[in-house]
């Protein structure tokens, strides 16, 4: 129960009990209710700029959770920058190099895109910078790694081909050392055994006996294996790809047939004296893209320098050819 309040009526000399009227006692109440609503405004405002709540903590923690990860991630692809970019570097001053193609421009490697704005979706964040240049250095990052892909297999590709073309080459005397008698003739202007006449002589001509062992000095097919042509009498002629092939004459027999694949260092016949020739030896020449070339140069697979040395003096002899 509340308290009762008087006053004193001067013109009764008494008290009297003060009445409050329900006007005022609603004035009371409204003003009352607008101070306490002005204050929770007042109050809430003043909190939400100063005292953070449990949902807003959760989103500052998320956000600055946020943030480490995108730049832990920069750190990552700068990292993976850096070794993309080592490998590049390889690539282009070691790869590409040795199986001579050419180095992939710098512009080509890092090249953005271009057109409309690819990273619009992102714009209107308070970290729109942050993830626009994180999306554009990834996307450029993964170019990148597309273009190296490309190349390391254009470089799988020449290191194979590469591969064929060093088993391919004539690169190995066609008769051991062991069994020659010696090197009787070169390439280059000889006399003719049976005309005495100085012409020149497109092969090189190795004395041994007849039955030696001749071997493939190369990867490749066999391409003819007959007597047709005029002075090689029995001979083969071996393609060996890349526009090179090598051809084995005055044989005493095959050990070949036509079309067969041989390898280098296959035993394909055996040293003979058939054809327009004075004595047994054979006969070897190779030719590239249709022309004769000398076979000194293409002994660098089974000869040391020293015996690579001696056959070069012998064959730069001006003397006779056997055939």
């Amino acid at each position: 129960m509340g308290k009762v309040k008087y006053y004193y009526d001067s013109e009764t000399l008494s008290y009297r009990k003060i009445k409050r009227r329900k006007r005022t006692t609603l004035k009371y109440a409204a003003v009352f209710l607008v101070a306490a609503a002005i204050f929770g405004f007042l109050f809430v405002f003043i909190a939400s700029q100063y005292i953070e709540s449990p949902k807003e903590r959760q989103m500052t923690r998320e956000l600055q959770n946020m943030q480490l990860q995108y730049e832990l991630l920069n750190k990552r692809m700068d990292d993976a920058i850096a070794a993309l970019e080592n490998v590049e570097e390889r690539d282009n001053a070691i790869y590409r190099l040795y199986f001579e193609a050419n180095p992939i421009p710098e512009e080509q490697r890092r090249a953005g895109f271009g057109g409309i704005n690819r990273y619009k979706k992102y714009e209107g964040f308070d970290n729109s910078q942050l993830i626009s240049e994180s999306n554009k250095r990834l996307d450029i990052l993964e170019k990148a790694i597309v273009v190296q892909s490309k190349s390391l297999d254009e470089i799988a590709k020449l290191a194979e081909d590469k591969e064929k073309f060093l088993s391919a080459i004539p690169a190995i005397q066609p008769v051991n050392n062991i069994d020659l008698t010696r090197m009787a003739s070169g390439y280059g202007f000889r006399t003719d055994p049976f005309t005495k006449v100085r012409k020149f002589h497109f092969g090189m001509d190795f004395t041994a006996p007849r039955g030696t062992p001749v071997y493939a000095s190369g990867d490749g097919i066999v391409k003819r294996a007959d007597n047709s042509s005029t002075g090689y009498g029995k001979h083969i002629r071996i393609d060996h790809g890349f526009g090179y092939v090598s051809l084995y004459a005055h044989l005493y027999k095959y050990n070949v047939r036509v079309n067969q694949r041989v390898k280098r260092g296959d035993l394909i016949g055996f040293v003979g004296s058939t054809g327009r020739s004075e004595a047994p030896h054979l006969h070897y020449e190779i030719f590239k893209d249709g022309n004769r070339i000398n076979p000194i140069n293409f002994y660098y697979g089974n000869l040391s320098a020293e015996e690579y040395s001696k056959l070069l003096e012998k064959a730069s002899l001006e003397n006779q050819s056997l055939d």
